[in-house]
């Protein structure tokens, strides 16, 4: 999305076509007020306000005179916005009205989110989008600012690995930090081993040396504020090592650094919107390859935290380069440490691909995260950090082991126990919380392309504005 596309407008630029949110129930009485022709179309076209309906009603000339929206029988929802976004022609729209009980920020939002697309490597490109006009009261800036940030999650994970590598995720974090006058840090390679960061090491060395591993650090804001640690799992792809995955298991590989992308779309979120923290983003990035040197079945591997960890599996690699993450969060003193990662198949054998799980010790902040899902429409569970589960990550040789017993079968919520173990803990910190994110929609509906997609950060944001206001 660029500045020249962006689908939200301070003010039209001539005459705005109305678009007409309608319940069933309100069908017939608007309809009455309108001319023969709008009522003619509207019922050969079988429009009763049914959830979902988008209607482009033509005028007297055959263009487009005004679009009438199906809010359904009950309260409207945020999503029908990016389904109108993804079903309207290239042309600008302005709500007549906003629905009772829809904040009109997030109806905006939604739209914007509604036209996103990623056609870089189709020759026909660049094709125009609807645009909407703001409704009074909402800052056109601010939303696409925020719409921005999500395209920008979403690019990074629609591009595949040969464009999307160590250097380009650590490129844009550097572009980020630019903009926002944050600093950024660098470890790559063997460098790895001296600054102690040695799992993020041994999940990347493999790869060749252009693709090294790398542990991103981009901090901002005044130093006297709250801490806020992002961290991002950076796998920009993961063939499963040795352990290697089948070509099935493999094909969305390039979706696996989804957690940087997230953790830095909503660091740059924070960082446009000047919130009062002190916010440090951490991306371990590592291509999980096969060469040589690849890490073993039952290597021990050491952590940033001191622990050793068997590896008794290599395709469990996320969690190994997450561990020396956390361990630098918690050296940070947060006053909050949010974690976002691709992690597990067993997320969406549990939820699905729409619902994103998270995991964390903190009622206080489970209960913050959860009404913000709830406020923003952005679908999150808590599940537990079931301890009865952790005896399951023992090793006979090592702390612990990165793929835990079998019987133990919650495999998201095991790959959350192992990612507390290195977590901040203590008095002197602040909670974490654990989103295994998909990163990606495997069903296609207008507003909702198949492809990357933009999980739980607007929750979080929301969270964070918030708790930290």
């Amino acid at each position: 999305m660029t500045d020249a596309t962006h689908p939200i407008l301070a003010e039209a630029d001539g005459q705005a076509i109305p678009v007409h949110p309608l319940a069933e129930s309100d069908v017939e009485a608007f309809l009455a007020q309108k001319r023969a022709p709008v009522r003619t179309y509207a019922a050969a076209n079988s429009f009763t306000g049914k959830v979902g309906q988008v209607l482009a009603v033509p005028g007297a000339s055959g263009a487009v005179e005004r679009v009438l929206l199906g809010t359904g029988a009950g309260r409207a929802d945020l999503s029908l916005f990016r389904t109108l976004a993804g079903k309207l022609p290239a042309g600008q729209y302005a709500l007549a009205k906003v629905p009772k009980g829809i904040d009109p920020e997030q109806a905006t939002l939604a739209f914007a989110l509604g036209t996103y697309r990623f056609d870089r490597y189709k020759k026909k490109h660049g094709e125009p989008i609807p645009r909407l006009v703001a409704p009074k009261g909402v800052d056109a800036a601010a939303v696409t600012a925020f719409a921005h940030a999500c395209a920008l999650a979403r690019d990074m994970v629609n591009t595949p690995a040969n464009d999307m590598g160590p250097l380009q995720i650590e490129t844009i974090a550097g572009e980020i930090a630019q903009k926002y006058g944050a600093t950024l840090s660098v470890v790559r390679g063997d460098d790895l081993l001296r600054e102690n960061y040695p799992a993020v090491h041994a999940v990347g060395r493999a790869a060749v040396d252009a693709r090294a591993p790398r542990m991103i650090e981009v901090s901002w804001g005044d130093p006297s504020h709250p801490v806020l640690v992002l961290v991002g799992k950076g796998v920009v792809f993961d063939t499963g090592g040795l352990d290697i995955k089948p070509s099935a298991g493999m094909r969305l590989m390039k979706k696996d650094m989804g957690g940087a992308a997230h953790a830095l779309a909503l660091g740059r979120m924070i960082m446009e919107a000047a919130l009062p923290v002190r916010l440090v983003i951490l991306t371990p990035v590592v291509e999980n390859a096969i060469a040589g040197d690849a890490m073993r079945p039952g290597d021990v591997l050491q952590t940033r935290a001191g622990l050793t960890v068997e590896v008794g599996n290599t395709d469990a690699e996320g969690r190994l380069i997450l561990a020396d993450a956390l361990t630098r969060a918690s050296e940070l003193k947060p006053a909050l440490t949010l974690d976002f990662a691709t992690l597990t198949g067993a997320a969406r054998i549990a939820m699905g691909p729409f619902v994103i799980p998270f995991w964390t010790a903190d009622d206080k902040l489970a209960g913050q995260i959860e009404a913000a899902s709830a406020a923003v429409a952005d679908p999150l569970w808590r599940l537990p950090l079931t301890q009865a589960y952790r005896d399951a990550l023992d090793s006979d040789i090592a702390d612990l082991k990165n793929d835990p017993d079998g019987w133990a079968q919650a495999g998201a919520t095991t790959a959350a126990l192992f990612l507390q173990r290195f977590a901040p803990q203590g008095e002197d910190v602040g909670p974490w919380a654990h989103f295994d994110v998909f990163a990606w929609n495997p069903k296609g509906r207008p507003g909702f392309p198949v492809g990357a997609e933009v999980q739980a950060i607007r929750a979080a944001f929301a969270m964070i504005k918030s708790r930290f206001a």
